[in-house]
């Protein structure tokens, strides 16, 4: 459904303004059906009491007539009399024979009316099988608001003498123009409602969620590698604080698990860079070893060439332990994290000065700018400057012309360095590990300059990334903001 895609806000919102317009709706149903039940109620009391009326001037004009009170008799008896009871009660009547015929009517017109000479067959049958002898019949013809009741009379001796017969017409008129100003009066009132309620809906919708927004911003901010602020909310509902506390406790339990986690990637870090200097240093370690068994088994000091064999022994020795000394360098300066210093520099200055120590001629240095002024620390940006020039050196064969090109230019509120080569490029399997300590692709190194890079400009709140083609070269682009 379209609701479901809607947020709770909006769901609570429209669902308080359908209640009130369905509420509207039904009160309104509810007050025209009333109104009518009135009505009805109200022309069948009206009707009631005319027969009453009729009935009981009927009687006193059957107790004081001369004439013998039958059936036959009461075209006489009513002949003058029947205009009489309608002039004083303002009610028309008829009166029918216990045939259905008429006798007399209080308006002579009935004469020529043939609609109304006989009672229907349907209507004698009904008011036989009444109890209290009596039916009302509502005509089709005339329109649904015209009735006529029928009542049998009877003598002093309760014998039943003929037909009570009066036409009644619902004048709804009145009733409907007071129902019709009563719903435009309601209508406004609905309106004023409405309007209330859609601003009630908005503040509620609005206070029931904003605690629910808390969490939601709360849960949006949470990281494993950062201390997560717990949730404290005032006058929030039983619902809500139970959430707040699941997620309060799911942070204790999330920062415990860092801790572990952080603990145990510090131990795992710990032993591969042990396996890893282990492994450094057991290569020169070797050649040492057997150059030291060598000289021991060959020294013979009457030997004529002895010096020089100390000598070159002594070279050899020297040799394994310079190696040994670049792999603890590299090790040391890959684990030392590099100290953020406030210095503003002019960036193309720095790299241009980082580059003097190349004196290979394919190497060109360009800048659209001559000032860029950036925060920087000036020996991390030439370790990292130097670093990658380097790499572009090493990773051009000697079947090609060289040719590097370091670039740098401002972007937005950023420092671009560029440096592009056209050596053999990255693969694709390669790629993804480039960053990774102790990966290099090279016959010498222990892979440690490009993750070294790496978190020197990290550190600096910047990113190192590259574009390649094996076969063709490589683009490493440096950015860091310049505050």
């Amino acid at each position: 459904m379209a609701t479901n895609r809607l947020s709770l806000r909006s769901r609570i919102f429209l669902y308080m303004i359908l209640l009130v317009v369905v509420a509207s709706i039904l009160i309104a149903a509810v007050t025209i059906y009333q109104y009518n039940e009135q009505s009805k109620d109200y022309h069948e009391q009206r009707l009631e009491r005319k027969e009453k009326q009729l009935l009981s001037s009927i009687n006193n004009v059957l107790r004081q007539t001369t004439y013998p009170v039958t059936t036959e008799n009461l075209g006489l008896i009513f002949k003058d009399k029947i205009y009489e009871i309608t002039n004083i009660l303002s009610v028309g009547f008829n009166l029918y024979d216990l045939e259905g015929t008429l006798i007399k009517s209080s308006t002579p017109s009935f004469q020529s009316d043939t609609l109304t000479k006989c009672i229907s067959a349907n209507a004698l049958n009904k008011l036989a099988q009444s109890i209290n002898k009596r039916y009302v019949e509502q005509n089709v013809q005339l329109g649904g608001d015209y009735r006529s009741s029928y009542t049998i009379f009877t003598d002093s001796k309760a014998k039943p003498l003929g037909i009570l017969n009066v036409p009644y017409f619902e004048d709804d008129s009145f009733n409907a123009a007071e129902l019709k100003e009563f719903l435009v009066r309601l209508g406004y009132a609905y309106f004023v409602m409405l309007l209330v309620a859609i601003a009630f809906a908005y503040f509620v919708s609005r206070f029931i969620t904003r605690s629910l927004k808390t969490i939601s911003d709360k849960m949006k901010e949470t990281r494993l590698e950062k201390h997560n602020q717990k949730i404290e909310l005032k006058g929030a509902s039983q619902e809500v604080s139970v959430l707040v506390e699941s997620y309060n406790s799911m942070i204790d339990e999330l920062e415990d698990s860092a801790v572990q986690l952080a603990q145990s990637e510090r131990e795992l870090a710990w032993r591969e860079m042990a396996k890893q200097v282990a492994h450094e240093i057991k290569n020169p370690l070797t050649p040492m070893r057997l150059s030291v068994q060598s000289f021991q088994r060959k020294f013979d000091p009457k030997d004529p060439e002895i010096h020089q064999k100390v000598e070159e022994y002594s070279k050899t020795l020297i040799q394994q332990i310079d190696t040994m000394s670049s792999i603890a360098s590299a090790f040391s300066n890959f684990a030392k994290m590099p100290a953020q210093k406030s210095e503003m520099l002019n960036i193309v200055e720095v790299v241009n000065l980082a580059l003097d120590i190349f004196t290979e001629d394919y190497i060109s240095f360009t800048s659209i700018e001559n000032n860029i002024i950036a925060k920087f620390d000036r020996t991390q940006l030439i370790r990292v400057v130097t670093n990658l020039v380097k790499n572009a050196i090493q990773s051009i064969p000697i079947t090609r012309k060289p040719k590097i090109v370091v670039n740098v230019y401002s972007q937005d509120n950023n420092v671009i360095i560029s440096v592009e080569d056209n050596g053999n490029g990255i693969s694709e399997e390669n790629k993804p590990k480039v960053f990774e300590p102790k990966f290099t692709t090279k016959t010498s190194g222990m892979g440690l300059g490009l993750p070294m890079i790496k978190k020197i400009v990290e550190t600096y709140n910047g990113s190192i990334t590259f574009t390649s083609q094996e076969g063709k070269g490589t683009i490493f682009k440096v950015s860091f903001p310049k505050e």
